[in-house]
């Protein structure tokens, strides 16, 4: 593409969108990554070891991406036989255009004690042709200087807003110039990783890619699953195995995912996926990954996540239970959003969660994690200089601090979406009989928002687009796609209510699960619409 119709930001023969990123042994390799013009057919990184002259080469990989604006080519190199532990500075580019001397360092070996910063969502739509991430450039810089150890940076995915068009990526790495360089930046994929329009300065015409080609072209892993590499990759560093799980393709990415963990020995797992599973938005869903991905994500000690822009926290949570010891489950750790993005669902807290806040304010957040053998401590910083959560996770002991304890309830209760029913089920409890569960239903779907017609000995639930009529004494329920057969009859119970066979929540197409240790039914739907009945 002709430089005189390049757009703002476009590629030049001079590098840019340069970034460090660990793709194989973090003690002995580093990749390099950056953009050019077309016009430009070759690149390689020229480096050398701190205080020498010598200076070695490696060539880089090429390929030509055409974006939605523009034509450009994309390189990497790969950084080998490396000395554990040594600063080196480096430059890339071609013979005639160059890099200015950036620098790196290396892993030490058997590497214990490190840290490294968490972000996420700092995506930006604003100006739509111009992407502004000054502010989150300005706070990791901040944040860096405070933590001039840092290693590397994880991402929990939403590094753009609209990542099928090139205009977005610009504008992220924008946000990364003096950081990018210097210190590995490793991205999880999100849902606006993948998003695009057909339109996009008028937002007509919405798509999501699979795979998401614009993500796999800034950023290179090559260990993932056959169909998703790039999407899901792992790495190591020190004492820890890191596992980037991608969005699409769950059934395949969890197999794998599976593989990948079992045949590891780090002292921590720690992952990252965007979709959370211990969501904190009163309408979302864990559908995407849950119970699909289950039984691979819950091999992880740590799941980092982002996608609803607010602080939470889990308890150890595994098979649908929670715990108090670390040991028992895996912690779900949501980051928040590092870029003033306040978030689009309004968030509660919900039985899984141990530690949670909101950040509907307008302030970003960043993830301090520590590492130090058996003991993790994770600080969630504000940029206003306050602390929203600071726990330490602790394999030695098996603990977590500041302590908290998963609750266990003397009446089974039900939560929807992890929400408790409150007053409207105190006096109507699910109840056990000859091994089926039954639930008022009623009490469900008004909480729910939808309809409820009760009539003698029958009642009519309407909730999701979907709508069925239980009677008393019936093993058969009459429904909007016809009969459905249930597990046992409906009977009379608590407070007159009609007890339903927990089952009969299949008419609305949700799933339930009942926790033993902690004595609650949980049901979900995948839907994130917001019912409420009409007001004639």
């Amino acid at each position: 593409m002709s430089q005189a119709v390049k757009p703002i930001r476009g590629s030049t023969e001079q590098p840019d969108h340069i970034m460090l990123s660990i793709k194989g042994d973090a003690a002995t390799s580093m990749t390099v990554t950056w953009r050019t013009c077309t016009d430009i057919k070759e690149g390689y990184v020229l480096y050398r070891e701190d205080g020498s002259s010598e200076v070695m080469r490696a060539d880089a990989a090429t390929e030509v991406f055409k974006s939605d604006i523009d034509i450009s080519n994309m390189f990497w190199a790969d950084l080998t036989g490396l000395k554990p532990d040594t600063k080196y500075f480096y430059t890339c580019g071609d013979s005639e255009h160059r890099s200015e001397e950036f620098y790196f360092s290396t892993a030490p070996e058997n590497l214990t004690k490190f840290k490294f910063l968490c972000v996420s969502d700092q995506q930006k739509g604003e100006p739509f042709d111009c992407p502004d991430y000054s502010h989150f450039n300005g706070f990791v810089k901040e944040m860096l200087e405070k933590n001039p150890d840092t290693r590397f940076i994880l991402t929990g995915g939403d590094n753009t807003d609209c990542g099928q068009h090139e205009v977005q990526w610009n504008g992220a790495f924008s946000g990364l110039v003096g950081i990018s360089e210097h210190i590995p930046f490793m991205m999880t994929l999100g849902n606006h990783d993948n998003r695009g329009f057909k339109d996009y300065k008028n937002a007509v015409g919405r798509y999501y890619a699979e795979p998401a080609e614009f993500f796999d072209n800034q950023f290179k892993g090559y260990n993932g699953p056959e169909n998703w590499k790039t999407e899901n990759y792992t790495f190591d560093y020190g004492n820890v195995h890191f596992a980037i799980i991608g969005i699409n393709g769950p059934e395949e990415v969890n197999e794998w995912l599976i593989k990948d963990l079992d045949a590891c020995d780090k002292q921590w797992k720690i992952g990252s996926y965007h979709f959370p599973i211990c969501y904190s938005g009163s309408d979302c869903q864990n559908y995407d990954a849950y119970p699909v991905m289950r039984e691979g994500m819950e091999k992880l000690d740590i799941l980092f996540s982002g996608h609803e822009h607010n602080f939470s926290r889990s308890f150890p949570v595994r098979n649908e239970e929670i715990f108090d010891r670390p040991s028992q489950g895996t912690i779900h750790y949501m980051l928040g959003n590092s870029n003033l993005n306040p978030p689009g669902t309004r968030a509660v807290p919900k039985v899984w969660h141990s530690a949670f806040y909101s950040q509907e304010e307008m302030v970003s957040m960043v993830v301090v994690v520590e590492v130090d053998g058996p003991k993790i401590t994770l600080t969630a910083h504000l940029n206003d200089g306050r602390i929203a959560d600071r726990c330490v996770i602790n394999k030695e002991t098996d603990s977590i601090d500041p302590p908290a304890l998963a609750p266990i309830y003397n009446t089974t209760r039900i939560k929807f979406k992890g929400m408790d029913l409150g007053l409207c089920q105190y006096t109507t409890p699910c109840e056990f009989k000859d091994g089926i569960w039954f639930a008022p239903l009623s009490v469900l779907v008004g909480f729910i928002g939808g309809e409820v017609r009760k009539t003698p000995g029958k009642v009519y639930l309407d909730v999701y687009g979907h709508n069925a009529e239980f009677t008393l004494d019936s093993d058969v329920a009459q429904t909007d796609r016809g009969e459905l057969k249930l597990p046992a009859k409906v009977y009379r119970g608590k407070r007159d209510q009609l007890y339903i066979p927990l089952d009969g929540v299949k008419a609305f197409e949700m799933r339930w699960a009942y926790a033993p240790r902690n004595n609650f039914v949980s049901i979900e739907h995948e839907s994130e619409d917001k019912p409420i009945t009409v007001q004639p």
